[in-house]
């Protein structure tokens, strides 16, 4: 069933009137909806309706609202992801999976070794959060992360997070098993996954870790591709914390 955001102020009483020019295109022309039709809308405090399209005119799409209910496509922390970009393809596969694995927000970081640098991450950052709105849709979450502007590992650590975890290939200090067995993701935590580029972190960069008193952690003895490590740590983390 097709999945639409819309703004709590759009419903009136038992309709929703989607007239924002996005929604009613996709609706109305893209998928050539008629009424009958069954669509699921979330709006802003996260409440999901499951509705069917009334009537379709040529600037609205008013819809019955059949049920709603609080959504449940949430992770129950706060799961963000710091990350150094990779070429063409691969960072659009590494932000449309970190959406489907619940990510509050992406930080796109500039490292030594990155592939890209800091004017190409800027002219790709408004592509990158157009993945992560369709992918929200695609994936019904109840809320679309944020992708946000290209940025440094030093400003990034200037925020207010409950555990850090760095995931290094090499210079690993303890395997993420056995980190999260002695340190639990709890309910409401905020939590940053950091991982560098293909070529890997400099020593620079891990000597920076190290003033910070970050532990350095390691997926295991295989090798990973920076996107295949992104989608493995960040499911890791949801298996641990749901077991």
């Amino acid at each position: 069933m097709p999945h639409f955001f819309i703004e709590s102020k759009n419903k009136l009483d038992n309709k929703i009137i989607i007239s924002d020019t996005e929604n009613y295109r996709h609706i109305a022309r893209s998928l050539r909806a008629r009424t009958g039709e069954n669509l699921l809308l979330i709006d802003e405090n996260q409440i999901q309706y499951e509705a069917v399209i009334t009537e379709i005119n040529s600037s609205e799409i008013i819809c019955e609202i059949k049920k709603f209910y609080p959504s449940k496509r949430d992770l129950e922390f706060d799961l963000y992801l710091a990350q150094s970009p990779l070429r063409s393809d691969a960072q659009l596969t590494i932000m449309e999976k970190a959406t489907e694995l619940g990510v509050r927000g992406v930080f796109p970081i500039i490292t030594d070794n990155c592939a890209l640098n800091k004017s190409v991450l800027e002219k790709k950052h408004e592509k990158w959060q157009k993945i992560m709105y369709e992918a929200s849709k695609q994936c019904e979450r109840a809320k679309v992360p944020t992708c946000f502007e290209p940025t440094s590992i030093e400003k990034v650590l200037e925020k207010d997070f409950d555990k850090i975890l760095v995931l290094a290939e090499r210079s690993t200090e303890i395997t993420f098993k056995q980190y999260l067995k002695q340190n639990p993701i709890k309910k409401d935590e905020k939590v940053l996954v950091i991982i560098g580029p293909e070529g890997g972190f400099s020593q620079k960069e891990f000597k920076y870790f190290k003033t910070k008193n970050l532990p350095l952690i390691s997926l295991g003895d295989l090798i990973l591709k920076a996107e295949t490590a992104v989608i493995v740590t960040l499911g890791d983390i949801i298996y641990e914390f749901k077991g």
